[in-house]
């Protein structure tokens, strides 16, 4: 099982920031997440089963997209983009 750290408002919509999630692939992890904690679906995945354009995922630190492998000791950091504020 892979590491999965999850950042606000993730982490409130799973229960938790750190977590750990079967998976071969960043894709699977980020499905079986989901399947979890249904309450993120659609956070992070778009409808077309790709991750939104304003979440990033890294694997060890590296930027990662979907088919990327994911081993048991690896750390899946997943980061929604924080926007706002004054124009």
């Amino acid at each position: 099982m892979a590491h999965v750290r999850l950042r606000a408002p993730l982490k409130e919509l799973a229960g938790g920031s750190d977590l750990e999630v079967d998976g071969g692939t960043v894709l699977q992890v980020l499905e079986a997440l989901e399947r979890a904690h249904p309450a993120m679906s659609g956070w992070v995945l778009d409808e077309q089963r790709r991750i939104r354009v304003h979440v990033n995922v890294y694997v060890n630190g590296q930027p990662a997209e979907e088919g990327d492998g994911v081993g048991p000791a690896d750390r899946v950091h997943v980061l929604p983009s924080i926007t706002g504020g004054e124009r």
